[in-house]
């Protein structure tokens, strides 16, 4: 077998330069189902090398070409025939250039230029409202003055030096069978494909068919919308000579609210109240997302333990497309306790007997040790902590090196 001018498409497969037909076709198999569109949406210009690279290398005659000459072969054949860019852009759609390529096509056929994505900070009272916003930007459009040709009608020609691709490829034939393939950019059109007199070109924009255009597009944001959901506008994306404008894109992304977080269409908050509200009812306001003064009651006799956590029905966000709709508001309750020796021991007495009873208290054995509650710091760690950081700290004396010292708590 020739030695082999270029092993893109085997890489494609991953299969070596003399696979067999067995091999090509299980790697395929493999490869095509892993990357099929149907279940990976995202990976289209993968699925295409794949075929673009089975359909070759299955094909003996084109196989043989590829081997020896590499893509330049595929495209103009042993030789350098001419119709063979014509057979390959029939079968292939346009050559192995424009087949690999990133530009997907609209259902026209027309190819469709990339879309424009651009982040759009939002407020939750924006979501829970809805917003309509104007945003500016500046985009390319078809020059008018030369309706996007760049001169005169006719002036632009095709450069005759890399034949419109803009590169140019040259095989080196390096000994018998063996090549190398070598690709620069075009130095006579400076990699556009087209060529233009000086004298014929458009005044306006210098040759390039495309002008900058400041536009100023209105955006609604709808009641309900998340964090993450894409507004679009279709078409209004780059312009550029023979393709279709692709769309802008904008990205919501929902700011971080100082009383609220939100999930899905609920919302919750944290509210801070004492130990007798806790116990004997409460009262309090907070203003909403839509400037509402909503008050908020709750009866006494009906306890509220730290941390629990209760719901006001139909105060959450507005469903999307059905604002009529909303979810629930869920607030969480901080129960702020009396600092210590807040109250006189004889009050404290009183207060003892208007709480429920204590529970019995066993009985002590005689052997029982006593010890005290102390409060803990939770910056020093605890004292298992301590104490081996004390053997560690006479070891580290031992051998010279001090570290920070750990004093015995008197008692």
């Amino acid at each position: 077998m020739a030695n082999v001018a270029d092993t893109k498409l085997y890489d494609i497969l991953g299969v070596p330069p003399g696979a067999s037909d067995n091999e090509l076709k299980k790697a395929y198999r493999k490869l095509a189902k892993e990357y099929h569109p149907d279940k990976n949406p995202n990976a289209g210009d993968k699925f295409k090398e794949i075929s673009f690279a089975y359909e070759v290398l299955s094909n003996p005659e084109k196989r043989e070409l590829y081997d020896r000459y590499g893509e330049q072969g595929l495209r103009e054949g042993s030789g350098g025939s001419g119709g063979m860019d014509d057979i390959f852009s029939h079968i292939f759609g346009g050559g192995l250039f424009s087949f690999m390529g990133n530009q997907s096509r609209s259902r026209n056929g027309r190819r469709r230029g990339e879309d424009m994505m651009h982040p759009l900070k939002v407020s939750l009272e924006d979501l829970y409202n809805g917003k309509t916003t104007k945003l500016q930007l500046s985009k390319n459009v078809l020059c008018s003055s030369c309706n996007g040709q760049g001169g005169k009608s006719g002036a632009v020609q095709k450069c005759a030096a890399c034949r419109g691709r803009g590169v140019r490829i040259m095989i080196r034939q390096l000994a018998p069978g063996m090549v190398q393939q070598m690709q620069s950019v075009c130095s006579d059109c400076n990699g556009e494909g087209e060529v233009i007199n000086e004298k014929d070109r458009c005044k306006k924009c210098e040759g390039k068919k495309v002008i900058k255009e400041v536009k100023i597009l209105e955006v609604h944001v709808d009641k309900g919308m998340k964090h993450g959901q894409r507004i679009t506008f279709t078409g209004e994306a780059d312009q550029a000579p023979g393709v279709e404008p692709g769309d802008i894109v904008l990205l919501l992304q929902e700011k971080e609210h100082e009383m609220f977080q939100r999930d899905g269409n609920d919302l919750h908050m944290t509210h801070k109240i004492g130990l007798v509200e806790s116990l004997c009812g409460f009262q309090f306001t907070f203003k909403h997302l839509d400037g509402r003064q909503i008050v908020v009651k709750y009866p006494p006799g009906k306890v509220i333990e730290p941390g629990c956590v209760r719901v006001v029905r139909g105060e959450g966000m507005p469903q999307y497309r059905n604002p009529f709709e909303k979810g629930d508001l869920y607030i969480k309750f901080d129960v702020q306790f009396p600092e210590n020796n807040w109250i006189s021991p004889e009050k404290l007495t009183e207060l003892e007997d208007l709480l429920p009873a204590r529970p019995e208290v066993p009985n002590i054995i005689t052997d029982a040790e006593e010890v005290d509650l102390q409060e803990f710091d939770t910056t020093r760690g605890s004292g298992g902590g301590q104490r081996r950081e004390a053997y560690n700290d006479s070891s580290d004396d031992e051998s010279g090196h001090h570290g920070p010292g750990v004093q015995c708590a008197h008692q």
